[in-house]
Order: C-alpha cells, then sequence, then structure tokens
C-alpha cells in the first residue's frame, strides 16, 4: 500500500482542493487507513472529496497544538471530523463493558473522549463492547452491557453528542469480542431506547460475521449514523472481494439514510485514487 506520506508532491501539484460536495449521505475516511503528517491525512482526505474524517486512537496523540493544527485544517480544507472511538486500546486495556469490574475505566475513556469531541466539534462517539468476560454468561455479559452504555449515555446526552455501538466480526480480526453482529447490536439499540445511543454498522464485519448484509441493514438504517465500508476478504477496495457494494450503496439510498458512510479499508494502490473512486461510488445515483 502506497503511504500517504509518499502523496506530498503529487497532491501539492494539485493546488488548494475544492469544497467537497455536500450531499445527503456524506462521505468520511478513517484517518488510521493513511500513513503520513496530520497535514498529509487532511489534505488526502479533502482532495479525494470526502466530507469529513474519522479517527480510532491518533486523536488522542494529539496535543493541544495538534488540535489547534486540526481545527485549522477543518476550516481550510472544508472539513470535519464526525466520529471517534472511545475506548483506546481495548484489547489490552480493562474497559469492557460487558465486565462490570471495568465499568469505571469505560467510563473514564468516554470522558476523556468527550473532551476531545468538544475541542473538535464531533458529534458523535463510537465503542465497542470489548472482550468477552471469562467466568460469565452470557445473561450476565448481556445485563453489563445495557447497564454500561445506559451510564454512558448519561455522559453522552448531558454533552449533546451520539453514542455509537459498533458489532465486530470475531473469526477473522477481533478474536474475543462479545457483539459480533449488528442483528444482536440492533437488539441491543432497541432494547435500550435510548436517543443519544445508535449504531456504528461496520459492512465488512457484518458480512464476516453473518453475511445477509442488505436485510440486516434495511432494517438497522433507521438507527444508523455511520456506516463503514472495507471488502472481504483482505479489508481492501470495495470490489476486490466477495460484496457487491453497488447493490449495498443502492439499498442503503433505498432507505433514505442520509448519515455517514466512512472508508475503513486498506487501499491495494494508489490511495488519493482508490479514495477518489470510493467517494464518487459512494455519490452515484441510483
Amino acid at each position: 500500500m502506497q503511504s500517504a506520506g509518499l502523496l506530498t508532491t503529487s497532491l501539492a501539484a494539485q493546488g488548494q482542493p475544492a469544497a467537497p460536495a455536500k450531499t445527503g449521505i456524506k462521505p468520511t475516511l478513517m484517518l488510521e487507513m493513511l500513513k503520513g503528517s496530520i497535514d498529509e491525512e487532511f489534505e488526502l482526505a479533502a482532495h479525494a472529496g470526502f466530507q469529513s474524517v474519522e479517527s480510532l486512537t491518533q486523536y488522542a496523540a494529539w496535543s493541544d497544538a495538534d488540535v489547534a493544527r486540526v481545527r485549522s485544517l477543518c476550516r481550510s480544507l472544508h472539513l470535519g471530523v464526525d466520529t471517534v472511538l472511545a475506548q483506546q486500546d481495548w484489547k489490552k486495556r480493562p474497559v469492557s463493558i460487558v465486565d462490570p469490574a471495568h465499568r469505571e475505566t469505560f467510563l473514564a475513556d468516554i470522558r476523556s473522549a468527550i473532551v476531545y469531541s468538544k475541542k473538535l466539534d464531533i458529534p458523535h462517539i463510537s465503542v465497542t463492547s470489548g472482550l468477552s468476560a471469562a467466568g460469565k454468561t452470557f445473561e450476565q455479559q448481556w445485563a453489563s452491557l445495557t447497564e454500561g452504555l445506559k451510564r454512558a449515555a448519561d455522559l453522552i446526552a448531558e454533552a449533546k453528542l451520539t453514542l455509537l455501538v459498533e458489532a465486530l466480526n470475531s473469526l477473522v480480526d477481533h478474536p474475543g469480542c462479545f457483539l459480533t453482529s449488528n442483528v444482536e447490536a440492533l437488539k441491543l439499540i432497541k432494547e435500550l431506547n435510548l436517543p443519544h445511543v445508535r449504531l456504528l454498522f461496520d459492512i465488512y464485519h457484518e458480512q464476516i460475521s453473518r453475511g445477509n448484509i442488505i436485510r440486516t441493514l434495511t432494517e438497522a438504517a433507521p438507527y444508523v449514523k455511520v456506516f463503514h465500508v472495507a471488502d472481504n476478504p483482505g479489508r481492501n477496495d470495495p470490489g476486490t472481494g466477495e460484496i457487491d457494494y453497488p447493490n449495498v450503496y443502492q439499498a442503503i439510498r433505498k432507505t433514505g439514510y442520509t448519515g455517514y458512510i466512512g472508508m475503513e479499508y486498506h487501499p491495494v494502490a494508489d490511495p488519493l485514487a482508490s479514495f477518489t473512486k470510493a467517494v464518487k461510488d459512494v455519490q452515484k445515483d441510483g
């Protein structure tokens, strides 16, 4: 994969990017799919036509000077930051929502993410259920998950943000993860019935966990704020694997969805060309 750092010259040659087209569906890009400086990553996103970016881990390492730099870049490049993940290094630290012993550490992560979100006008904070809790039944873990999300939702509501729950596959990428399908995640959101708690629907993870993507996303769409995109196998560009993305995008549009669709894949070739195409594909009519 070509890194964003190698694109500095080609980006500079293109001049200042135009403001991205504002569409009902908002294309966004996961920064962790790139390798470069803050400036390079934001400039690539803008040149590719994205309306905003997301971050899993990078944002937590940003100093106050970095935050100021990001704010400046967002203004000059017509970009927003729409989503950050609360639980840093969630496989290594005690931040699983399904384990009551992890509750305060998890809530501390929520508070920290809220601070960054306020600094950068980020509307969404995402969470994963975390790893399953050894020795506890499914019912006990589900009860802990619902209680933890209720506690987090209180903090999120006070901050006037939205908490997004993401299911992750346990077969390939995240062995031991508790919440592994949007079928379960949708059930969870409906049970909670909290306006500040919604879904981050990752199409790649759902394909691995259950398949049946179009039927599931059609039911889930009213509760979704962000979709994530990658093909399977390989987590590469849409069209390189088994997922029929033109049909998936058409199904999303049919629901009337107007939220974010985020590219969270590793380009097999030139990142700028790949992500530019991805934006155009998301914005196609019909």
